[in-house]
């Protein structure tokens, strides 16, 4: 799982949140890449895939 969510660039809990929704009622809600509810919001995931990819360089 962790292979596959790396693969996707997505987060792990975000593949295995979306696995759960499709097991429950067998359909994903997603709002979709790039919409995010406010400005902020947008900044905010901008810095945490900045920060995930600083992690992952120093880590090599």
């Amino acid at each position: 799982m962790r292979g596959c969510a790396n693969n996707l660039g997505i987060g792990y809990s975000t593949l295995t949140k979306w696995r759960k929704e499709l097991r429950d009622s067998g359909d994903i809600v997603v709002r979709g890449s790039g919409n995010y509810e406010s400005d902020e919001q947008k900044e905010i995931a901008r810095l945490r895939r900045e920060l995930r990819d600083t992690k992952d360089a120093l880590d090599v």
